[in-house]
């Protein structure tokens, strides 16, 4: 029974990085760009046929280059639109070929997950990943360990919870932004295809307060390969 607890308990030890810093320095999974130099503006589970699009003409406007960490699944969904992320400029980032849960899945099923999500993502968009998010910001201690075979692996440090169906643009914004500095890396959605039915609607309408509060810090704007070249 010990030995059965201690075998959950490694499994299970990257979990709550996103939530205890500490951990995460542990597990050497970065929450800041290194230095703590400009700020990242990430999106997750894309692409997505509307909120990309919407998400993209808001990131033209202002000026500003993201990192969009893609499902491999969507891309197979509409390729097309994976490269035309690329093609405005923009770096792309793996968030697994299905978003399920790593604690849920096995090392072998991570390791061909891993696998077809690159390739997938690779062929679409002519890029080669070199960051990974899991779903839900969870590693798994197999998780970890196979994702780091391949790329760096990384977190964030501020989100605007706007997958909710209760979040609205200011509270997102307010989220995101809150205490926002050098090094931050904020985490935001530009689709809803795992969250509640529409939320990107209220991400895109709170991205020109977060483009507003990114300004006012004076610091650059990064994707995370600027940062950590």
């Amino acid at each position: 029974m010990l030995m059965g607890l201690g075998a959950l308990g490694a499994w299970c030890g990257p979990a709550a990085a996103p939530v205890f810093a500490p951990l995460a320095a542990v597990y050497r999974i970065p929450l800041h760009l290194p230095g703590h130099r400009g700020i990242a503006l990430t999106f997750d589970d894309g692409p997505h046929p509307q909120g990309t699009p919407a998400v993209l003409a808001a990131l033209e406007r202002a000026g500003i280059a993201a990192t969009f960490f893609l499902v491999g699944e969507q891309v197979d969904r509409d390729p097309s639109l994976a490269a035309e992320i690329v093609a405005a400029g923009h770096e792309v980032a793996v968030h697994g070929y299905i978003h399920r849960l790593l604690l849920r899945r096995t090392p072998r099923e991570l390791d061909a997950d891993f696998d077809r999500a690159g390739a997938t993502i690779a062929d679409a968009t002519g890029r080669e990943s070199a960051f990974y998010r899991p779903p839900y910001g969870i590693f798994s201690a197999a998780g970890l360990q196979l994702a780091r075979r391949r790329w760096e692996p990384v977190l964030w440090s501020r989100w605007g919870r706007d997958w909710e169906r209760r979040a609205t643009p200011a509270s997102i914004a307010a989220r995101a932004t809150r205490e926002l500095g050098g090094g931050d890396i904020v985490l935001l959605h530009d689709a809803d295809d795992y969250s509640a039915p529409g939320s990107w609607r209220a991400t895109v309408a709170a991205l020109p307060a977060v483009f507003e509060a990114m300004a006012a810090t004076g610091e650059p704007t990064l994707t995370l390969g600027q940062a950590c070249s």
